[in-house]
C-alpha cells in the first residue's frame, strides 16, 4: 500500500549491487540473490528482503538483509524520518535490547528512488495481526497454552529494556521537540492534534477524535517520567525464535515520554484485534491487568495513569486507522463512499473506553 506501483526489482538490484559494491571495495563477485518484497508487511513503510553474496579473501560470504524504503505517494505519517529510525536502532544495538544489526544507508534517492537503511535479517517468525493472531496464525495453530505465555512475557521483556535504556549514556536528545510544547506529553498531545488536522482532511466527520484529545488535554499529567518509548510497542512488530523475542522492529512512532505509553498501548491494542473484531481471546494470553502488573514489577515503574494512555494510545491508532482508511480509497481499494475511516476496531473500541470513563460525548 506506502507504494501502489510495483518495484522493478531487477533494476533495484542492478542499482543495489553497484551501492554495496561502491561501499565494500574487498567484497569481490558481490551479487545480489533472492530479491523479493515481503508478503505481509505494513502500510506505512516499503521493504525489500535479499541475500548479498560475495568472496573475500578466497572465502565465499553470503549475508541475508533487509532493506527499509522511505514511503513515497500518499502516506501514513506527515513526515517519515528514517534517520531517526536508523539512528534509535544503531544506538540500541550497543544495549540489551535486542535489534537487529544496522548496516549501510543511502540517505538521497539515487539508488531506490527514496531513502533507504540495510540492517541484518533476523532468522525467525513474526505474530501476525493480519489475520489477528486470536484467530489464525503461528501463535493460534502452532503454540500451547503454556508457550503462548511465554511469547508473551518475552515480548513484554524486550519492550521493558527499552524503558531500561539509560538516557545519560545514550543520547536521544534529538528526539525532543520543544517547538511542540514544554515536556513529551504536551509535545505528543500537540503532534496528534496536527495529524488530524493533516491527515484526515474533513476533520468534522470524525468527532470521536475531538471528544478523546479533548478528555485527554484536560486529563494530561505533571511531571511525568522519561524514558525512551518504542512507540508501536506490539507483537506484530517483534521477531521470535521459538518463544523468545529476538527482534524489537518498527520505530517510526518512536519518542520521549513516560514509558506507560508502551504498555498501555500493548494491552489496547490487543483489545482491538479481541474485542474490537469480536475475538475471543486465546488459551494462555496473559489479559490487561496481568500485563500491567508484570510490567509495572518488572521496570519498578507505577501505572498511574494507566487509563490515560490507554485513551491516548486508541486516540493515536484511530487516527491512523482513519489515514489507512482514506489511503485505501485513495488508491481505490476501497470505494469512495466506504466508512472504514470512521468506523473500525480501533474507534469502536475508543468509543468504549471513553464511555467506561464517563467522557461526555
Amino acid at each position: 500500500m506506502p507504494h501502489p506501483e510495483p518495484r522493478d526489482l531487477a533494476r533495484d538490484r542492478e542499482r543495489l549491487e553497484a551501492f554495496l559494491r561502491r561501499g565494500r571495495p574487498a567484497a569481490g563477485n558481490l551479487v545480489i540473490e533472492n530479491l523479493r518484497t515481503p508478503s505481509n508487511t505494513g502500510f506505512s513503510s516499503e521493504t525489500l528482503l535479499f541475500e548479498v553474496a560475495w568472496r573475500q579473501g578466497g572465502v565465499a560470504r553470503r549475508e541475508p538483509l533487509v532493506a527499509r524504503i522511505e514511503p513515497r505517494g500518499f502516506n501514513v505519517f506527515p513526515v517519515y524520518d528514517l534517520t531517526v529510525q536508523y539512528h534509535v536502532m544503531d544506538a540500541l544495538g550497543k544495549t540489551p535490547v535486542p535489534v537487529p544489526a544496522m548496516r549501510e544507508h543511502d540517505w538521497t534517492d539515487d539508488t531506490l528512488g527514496a531513502p533507504f537503511y540495510l540492517m541484518e535479517f533476523l532468522d525467525g517468525w513474526v505474530p501476525s495481526d493480519n489475520p489477528p493472531m486470536h484467530a489464525a496464525g503461528h501463535i493460534a495453530e502452532k503454540l500451547a497454552p503454556a508457550e503462548r505465555e511465554q511469547m508473551w512475557w518475552s515480548g513484554i521483556e524486550a519492550m521493558a529494556r527499552v524503558h531500561d535504556v539509560d538516557l545519560d549514556t545514550h543520547d536521544f536528545r534529538y528526539l525532543d521537540e520543544p517547538r511542540r510544547g514544554a515536556d513529551p506529553l504536551a509535545q505528543q498531545l500537540a503532534y496528534w492534534d496536527e495529524y488530524l488536522s493533516w491527515g484526515l482532511g474533513d476533520r468534522a466527520r470524525y468527532p470521536l477524535l475531538d471528544r478523546a484529545l479533548g478528555w485527554l488535554r484536560d486529563a494530561a499529567p505533571a511531571s511525568e517520567p522519561t524514558a525512551l518509548c518504542w512507540g508501536d510497542s506490539r507483537l506484530a512488530n517483534q521477531i521470535y525464535r521459538d518463544t523468545e523475542c529476538i527482534g524489537v522492529l518498527d520505530w517510526e512512532m518512536v519518542r520521549l515520554g513516560n514509558p506507560l505509553q508502551d504498555v498501555a498501548w500493548w494491552v489496547a491494542l490487543d483489545r482491538c484485534f479481541t474485542e474490537g473484531v469480536g475475538l475471543t481471546r486465546l488459551d494462555g494470553i496473559p489479559g490487561r491487568d496481568e500485563t500491567l502488573a508484570h510490567w509495572s514489577r518488572r521496570t519498578g515503574r507505577p501505572l498511574d495513569y494507566t487509563a490515560f494512555y490507554e485513551v491516548l494510545a486508541l486516540l493515536k491508532f484511530s487516527a491512523i486507522m482513519a489515514r489507512l482508511g482514506l489511503q485505501m480509497k485513495h488508491y481505490e481499494v476501497l470505494p469512495a463512499d466506504h466508512d472504514m475511516d470512521v468506523n473500525n476496531l480501533a474507534s469502536t473500541t475508543l468509543a468504549r473506553r471513553l464511555d467506561e470513563l464517563g467522557v461526555p460525548a
